[in-house]
């Protein structure tokens, strides 16, 4: 099945973050891309984790007032960094 255009656009933004060595949560994917977070969440575990595209890794980050907060950090693998769109249309043939 093909990726939707939210799926696309999440890759294509974990791409640069994970290249750049960013840590992202689906947050800060929703609120680069201006959709909702529901949105990020569903794309990445039906259109990227399921592929074993990407994966959630637990993480913990200090907050401002010096709390800490347990979150989950999306990043792609190997195989989800050299996915590119064509590879998507190949495993529907």
């Amino acid at each position: 099945m093909a990726m939707s255009a939210n799926t696309i656009n999440v890759l294509n933004y974990l791409k640069k973050t994970t290249a750049a060595g960013q840590d992202v949560t689906a947050t800060d994917v929703a609120e680069a891309l201006g959709v909702d977070v529901k949105v990020v969440n569903g794309a990445f575990t039906s259109g990227i984790q399921r592929k074993e595209l990407g994966e959630r890794i637990a993480a913990e980050i200090e907050l401002e007032d010096g709390t800490h907060k347990a979150v989950k950090l999306l990043r792609l693998t190997e195989r989800g960094m050299a996915y590119t769109v064509e590879d998507d249309t190949e495993d529907a043939e």
